[in-house]
């Protein structure tokens, strides 16, 4: 399974915004795009006007990080929520949003999706009473999502959902951070996903260019 395995902060550096990649130390001032928010490179502090398709092309960039897609996968999310009833970007961010490696994460479960990921390989999380270990599975309405017992005392596992506890949940996630259990309820809520700031719209254009 191809994925990046860089220094994530340049990420966050090179879209000029936090993408929260490494859970708890993004809300510190450890946080490298906060002690040094220029692009990455001896020319980060170069003024630079982007184009359109620059701008687009950023934005698309931005979302696929956040998630942790390549490329080929991310475009695949995207045909798929064309063919759907509805916004094709809102419906894109839905299919993002359905995938377990980040319903793990938005449960409080691990510390960044790129954690959640790693549980999942390992496989530390059930789904519906069965191993799962597909990070890009989509999760339906009532699937039961539980951290095994085993690795309920682990020390990442234990900083996550203490770390989740100052955190809202969104509102189609139910969770039981005692017993290491969440629930998705129900479609995803786009007004909800605002951290970081996504203009989805932009990304549809990049794709219909």
């Amino acid at each position: 399974m191809a994925r990046y395995i860089g220094p994530v902060c340049k990420l966050c550096r090179r879209e000029g915004t936090k993408l929260y990649l490494k859970g708890d130390r993004c809300y510190t001032e450890k946080c490298a795009f906060t002690r040094r928010p220029t692009p990455p490179g001896q020319h980060g502090l170069a003024r630079i006007k982007l184009s359109e398709y620059a701008i687009r092309l950023r934005e698309k960039q931005k979302l696929r990080r956040i998630y942790g897609v390549l490329e080929q996968q991310f475009r695949g999310y995207y045909h798929n929520a064309s063919r759907r009833q509805g916004r094709t970007g809102e419906e894109m961010m839905s299919l993002l949003e359905r995938r377990l490696d980040n319903v793990v994460y938005r449960l409080g479960f691990a510390g960044s999706r790129s954690d959640a990921r790693q549980l999942l390989r390992h496989g530390h999380v059930h789904v519906n009473g069965r191993r799962l270990d597909i990070p890009s599975y989509l999760t339906r309405v009532g699937d039961r999502v539980e951290v095994i017992e085993s690795a309920r005392s682990f020390k990442r596992t234990l900083a996550a959902v203490a770390g989740a506890a100052s955190r809202p949940l969104v509102s189609w996630l139910e969770v039981d951070r005692a017993n290491f259990v969440g629930t998705f309820k129900g479609a995803p809520v786009r007004q909800e996903l605002n951290e970081p700031a996504v203009v989805e719209q932009l990304i549809v254009e990049y794709y219909s260019r």
